[in-house]
Formats: structure tokens, sequence, C-alpha cells
């Protein structure tokens, strides 16, 4: 798989994940990175490594919509900034809790940048979906619905992303956007729920694409 200069991604930008969390919402798009090398395809495993375990099971899906930058974006105004989007795909923030919250001093990058923790279908062209806010996503585990909201939820629009995003920072040509989960994932759940060896992730947005990726547990 092509690797992109960079995968950005927002997090808590559907309120419903904010509150199952316990988290603030704040005024601005929380904004991190994962390693390009956590990119893996629909139908490929997603591993779980044994760091992962450490100090107990932790790894969480997260389904979301993906946004590929077409061309460079600098400084772009929101009623332009969609012209800047290539295509979209359907994508899986996979999580490490404990080094996302914890292991990595406050910082969420190492947590979600392990090895496959970044699964993603190919993107569809952006003059197929001609509005990214009326998308419905959904997520299964193991065949069972634990994800289910429109994007129109975002608190920040893709738009709105793009053009905060490139004020004085040039989002290059073949970025990834990757831009939050709803509620609905593991952690918020009660028992939790975090993914084990086996388990069969599935994640579907309306006209973009479905994503399909088994777990496994290094050994």
């Amino acid at each position: 798989m092509e690797r992109p200069p960079a995968i950005m991604c927002i997090g808590r930008n559907y309120l419903e994940h904010a509150r199952e969390l316990g988290n603030e919402v704040d005024e601005n798009p929380i904004v991190f990175f994962k390693n390009p090398s956590a990119l893996c395809a629909s139908g490929d495993d997603i591993r779980l490594p044994h760091i992962c375990n450490h100090p107990e099971p932790q790894v969480d899906f997260e389904g979301e919509l993906a946004v590929l930058i077409g061309r460079d974006a600098r400084d772009v105004p929101i009623e332009n900034a969609l012209d800047h989007v290539g295509g979209y795909a359907v994508a899986n923030d996979v999580s490490a809790r404990w080094w996302q919250k914890h292991g990595s001093g406050g910082q969420y990058c190492r947590g979600k940048s392990f090895d496959t923790f970044c699964p993603i279908t190919s993107f569809v062209p952006a003059n197929s979906i001609p509005d990214p806010q009326n998308l419905e996503l959904r997520t299964w585990v193991n065949g069972t619905l634990m994800q289910s909201a429109s994007t129109s939820s975002m608190m920040f629009p893709v738009a709105t992303l793009i053009s905060e995003l490139s004020r004085g920072m040039t989002l290059l040509a073949g970025t990834y956007l990757l831009t939050g989960t709803p509620a609905g994932v593991g952690a918020g759940r009660d028992p939790k729920v975090f993914l084990k060896n086996g388990d069969l992730i599935e994640i579907e947005i309306t006209n973009v694409g479905r994503l399909e990726n088994r777990v496994v547990a290094e050994v």
C-alpha cells in the first residue's frame, strides 16, 4: 500500500463520543497524527502486538470517514475547502487506550500508530459524494452493531477541518485526514469491549465503501 505524506486525525469530533468517554469538548479541533506505517487494507489482519497487553487488554475500534487531500492546501477559505478533496474512504482509527492516554506523556500518536492500526479502503472520487456531511456510518464487531451515526453529527465538518488545518500550514497533496469517530467505541461501554484474537470488524459508510478486518493477536 502506498504511504501518504501524512495521516492527520481528529479527536472528539462527535459530541456523544466525547461524552461516552467522559471528555471535555474543545472549541477547537483536537489534532494528532498516525504513523503511515500503521496503514493496511481491507481484508488485511489487524495485529495486536504484545506491547498492547500492558497493563491489560486495551485495543479499541473507531469507524471514521477518511478524506484524501487532492492538491496542496494552505489558508483555504471554508467555501473553497471541498475543492481540495480528492476522495473519501472508510477508515478504522484503531487505538491502544493505555498508550494513548498514559504511556506517551499525554500524546495520542504512540497509541494510535502501531503497525496495522490504520485499516482503510480505497478512496472513491470526491465528485461521487455530493455532501460528506450526509453519510451514514456503521460499525459491527462480530456481527453486533456497535456504532451508528450520521456524519451530519460532526462538530467540525470536513470543510471546516480543511480550512482550519490549512491555516499557516500546507496540507500536502496525498495527505489522509481521518475525521473522528461517533459514539459506541469499546472503551465507552460497560463492560468495556476491547479487541481480541479472532474478532471481525466491519465498517460501512453510505456510498463510500465497506472495510473488513480480522483481528490476530501476535504470539
